[in-house]
């Protein structure tokens, strides 16, 4: 098996459209909350593809990794570059989303190292995400030093029932890359 994470680049998108609906779809078919709620159709999640986050790559504004095993994508990321102009320090994580037969093996923080390293590459002193509360995704982003800002109850809808959930904000310095790690 080979493991290849790497930003995915704006000629490679629409070719990789159905990959992503498909992790996307998945994801929130197990149970992620990353931001919809069932029903969800996996041209629901093609459209969030090519309407939102495409054009957001296209103009450099959003970078969209790729995990790869064997060629095939299995996971993704992305790391939101643009910012206001007082916050030009930081990024944003979003999205982190393994296919649920590629999960436990590591990819998730594989995904999150490279992605982590692009933003010190490009002088990003600090990450910012959000995740369900308790998640094991919250597990994960702490076991890489991210921080707990603080928890916001009845933030988001469930997306498997109407019940409303507790995100959970968490921040990361990062040190220059010449210093890193």
């Amino acid at each position: 098996m080979t493991l290849d994470i790497r930003p995915v680049t704006a000629t490679e998108l629409h070719g990789l459209t159905d990959a992503l609906a498909e992790i996307l779809w998945a994801c929130v078919q197990a149970g992620a909350s990353v931001s919809f709620v069932l029903p969800f159709s996996p041209q629901d999640a093609a459209r969030f593809w090519s309407d939102q986050i495409f054009p957001a790559v296209q103009r450099g504004d959003t970078i969209l990794f790729g995990a790869f095993v064997d060629g095939e994508l299995q996971g993704t990321a992305q790391l939101v570059v643009s910012q206001p102009p007082n916050q030009q320090h930081r990024a944003d994580v979003a999205k982190l989303l393994v296919h649920p037969k590629a999960r436990r093996g590591g990819m998730g923080r594989t995904l999150m190292q490279a992605l982590e390293a692009q933003a010190r590459h490009q002088h990003k002193t600090l990450l910012v995400l959000d995740t369900r509360s308790g998640d094991p995704s919250q597990q994960l982003y702490e076991s890489l030093g991210y921080q707990v800002a603080g928890t916001i109850p009845g933030y988001c809808r469930s997306p498997s029932a109407d019940v409303f959930e507790a995100t959970t904000y968490l921040f990361k310095p990062l040190l220059p890359a010449d210093q890193a790690p």
